[in-house]
C-alpha cells in the first residue's frame, strides 16, 4: 500500500480510478476506507460506492460488499437505483435470495429517491426462483409508494407470478387493474397471460383476451403479435379443438395481422375442418398460414423465427428464414444467436458451425460476441474444445468482436472438462492479460487439472495469482498440489518453498 501515490486534494473521480486500478478487491477496499482517514473533509459519492460495490460483487466478496452497502446507508449518501439493482442481482447469483429481499425491504433507510428498477428486479428474481406467493406479497406491500415511478413492468411480473401458481383468473383482474393504474399493457403482458389461460384450459377467457389484443395492440396489424396468436392456436390443436383453431386463424389473419385478401386465397385453410386432421398436421398448416399470411416486415419474421427456434423447432424456423430471403429482408444476428443455441441444445453441432461458416456469409450477417459464445459453449459441451479455441482466435481477428469475460470463462471451463489442461492454462493467461479476472472455481479447475497433467509449476503460478486476488483455493486444489508433490521421489525445493510461503499467507 505504500506504493499508492495519494493526491494533495482527493475527489471522488480520482478515488474511483484508483480503486478500479487494483488487482485485489481487498486492496481496493483498504484504499476506499483509508480515503476518509487521510482526507477528513472528503465524502464518498454514489459513483465511488458503485465502483467499490461492483469490484466486490464481481469477485464474490459478498460479506465485504454488504459492509460497504451498510456504510453507504449510514453516510446518507444520495445513491442511484442502479447500485441496488446490481447488489440484488449479485445476491441472487450467489443463491442469497433472503439477503436480496432483506436489502430491498431496507431501501427506505437509504437516501434513494427512486427505486423503480430495484422493485422490478426483486420481483423478477423472486418469480425466477419460484417464490411466487412471496413475490405477490412484496408487490402488495411496496407498489404504492411514490418511489416506484412506473408499474407496467411490475404488474406484468405480478401477472406472471399468478399464472405460474395457476391463478390466471386473478391475473386477468390485474390486467384490468392496469387500466386504473394508468398503465398500458405491453406485448409481453399479453403473451404471459395468454399462456397462463391456455395452460389452465380457460379458452373462453383466452378468446376474449385475443379480442382485447385486436382492440389494443393490434389495431394496425402487428406481426410482432404472432407469437401470442400462436399460443392460442397451438393450445386449441393440443386439446382437439382443431375446428375452433381454424375459425380463429381466419380472424387472426384478417383482424390481427391485417393480411391482404390475396393471402387468404393462397392458403388452403379448409383442410382444418377435415375430421381426419390430427394435431401435428393442423399445427404445421397453421404455421405455414401464419408465415405466408404475415404482412412482410422484419419485426414479424423475427418474432416467428425466434419463437420457433426457442421452442426447438429448427425446420419451422428455417422456413421463416427462407421466406425472409425470398422477400429480401435482412436476417438479424439475434435470430442466428437463437438458432445456434437451439442447434447446440439438440447436439447438432456441425449444423451450428455451418450457420456461422456458410449461412451467415451468404446472408452477409456479421457474427456477434453472443453468437460466438453460444457456439463455443456448444462445442465445449460436445467435447470439441479444440474447435472452440479456433473460434476464439477468429473472434480476436474480427473487427469489433472482442472476446469478453464470458467467452474466456466458457472456454477455460470447457477445456478443463475435456481434459485439455495445458490449453486451458494458456487461455486463462490470455484472459488475465485482458484484465478479465476469472472466479475462484475456474482457478481451482485449472490448478487441479495441471496437477493431474504433471504440470505442478504452472499450478503454483496460478495459485499465486489466485491468492493475489484474495480468492481462496478450495480443498481439492490444495489436495491436488500436495498429491502432485508427493508422487515424486524428489520434491522440487523451489515448488516446496513457494507452496509453504503461500500456505502461510
Amino acid at each position: 500500500m505504500s506504493a499508492i501515490r495519494w493526491p494533495r486534494v482527493l475527489n471522488p473521480t480520482q478515488l474511483s480510478q484508483l480503486i478500479s486500478a487494483q488487482n485485489s478487491p481487498l486492496k481496493a477496499l483498504k484504499i476506499f476506507n483509508e480515503a476518509k482517514v487521510k482526507y477528513p473533509n472528503y465524502c464518498h459519492n454514489s459513483k465511488v460506492y458503485a465502483t467499490m460495490i461492483n469490484i466486490l460483487g464481481n469477485t464474490c466478496r459478498i460479506s465485504e460488499m454488504k459492509q460497504v452497502i451498510d456504510q453507504m446507508k449510514h453516510d446518507s449518501c444520495q445513491c442511484q437505483d442502479s447500485i441496488f439493482v446490481y447488489a440484488l442481482k449479485t445476491y441472487a447469483m450467489s443463491g442469497l435470495i433472503d439477503e436480496a429481499v432483506s436489502l430491498f425491504k431496507s431501501l427506505p433507510q437509504f437516501n434513494c429517491v427512486s427505486w423503480t428498477n430495484s422493485f422490478n428486479t426483486i420481483l423478477e428474481i423472486m418469480v425466477k426462483e419460484n417464490r411466487l406467493e412471496s413475490a405477490c406479497r412484496v408487490f402488495l406491500e411496496h407498489s404504492h409508494g411514490w418511489e416506484v415511478k412506473s408499474r407496467t413492468k411490475s404488474l406484468t411480473l405480478l401477472i406472471e407470478a399468478l399464472c405460474r401458481i395457476q391463478k390466471p383468473d386473478l391475473a386477468l383482474c390485474v390486467l384490468q387493474e392496469m387500466d386504473y393504474q394508468g398503465c398500458y399493457p405491453q406485448r409481453e403482458t399479453y403473451r404471459i397471460l395468454m399462456k397462463g389461460l391456455c395452460e389452465e384450459g380457460m379458452f373462453n377467457e383466452a378468446t376474449h383476451l385475443l379480442y382485447s389484443m385486436f382492440w389494443r395492440i393490434s389495431l394496425k396489424g402487428s406481426g410482432g403479435d404472432v407469437a401470442i396468436y400462436k399460443i392460442l392456436l397451438d393450445s386449441f390443436c393440443d386439446n382437439g379443438m382443431i375446428k375452433e383453431a381454424g375459425d380463429f386463424l381466419g380472424k387472426i389473419l384478417k383482424k390481427g395481422l391485417k393480411a391482404p385478401k390475396r393471402c387468404h386465397k393462397q392458403l388452403d385453410l379448409g383442410r382444418l375442418y377435415d375430421e381426419r386432421m390430427d394435431a401435428k398436421e393442423a399445427k404445421d398448416l397453421i404455421n405455414e398460414a401464419l408465415i405466408k399470411g404475415l404482412v412482410p416486415s422484419s419485426e414479424s419474421y423475427k418474432t416467428m423465427a425466434v419463437d420457433f427456434f426457442c421452442e426447438g423447432k429448427i425446420e419451422e424456423g428455417n422456413k421463416v428464414l427462407d421466406e425472409m430471403n425470398k422477400k429480401g429482408f435482412t436476417i438479424l444476428p439475434l435470430i442466428y444467436e437463437v438458432k445456434i443455441d437451439a442447434l447446440c441444445r439438440q447436439g447438432r453441432i456441425d449444423e451450428a458451425v455451418e450457420v456461422i461458416e456458410k449461412e451467415m456469409i451468404y446472408t452477409s450477417c456479421v457474427p456477434t460476441v453472443k453468437l460466438y459464445n453460444n457456439l463455443v459453449k456448444g462445442l465445449c459441451d460436445a467435447k470439441r474444445a479444440d474447435v472452440a479455441v479456433h473460434y476464439l482466435r477468429k473472434m480476436s481477428g474480427q473487427l469489433g468482436c472482442i472476446p469478453d469475460r464470458e467467452t474466456y470463462t466458457i472456454l477455460v471451463d470447457g477445456l478443463c472438462r475435456n481434459g485439455r489442461y495445458t490449453e486451458a492454462s494458456e487461455v486463462l493467461e490470455e484472459m488475465s492479460i485482458r484484465s478479465y479476472y476469472p472466479n475462484a472455481q475456474t482457478y481451482n479447475s485449472v490448478i487441479r487439472g495441471l496437477c493431474m497433467a504433471d504440470r505442478s509449476y504452472g499450478a503454483i503460478i496460478w495459485l499465486e495469482e489466485m491468492i493475489s486476488q484474495d480468492k481462496v483455493p478450495d480443498y481439492y486444489a490444495w489436495a491436488s498440489l500436495v498429491s502432485s508433490f508427493c508422487s515424486h521421489d524428489v520434491i522440487s525445493e523451489i515448488l516446496a518453498e513457494r507452496l509453504e510461503r503461500l500456505r502461510k499467507s
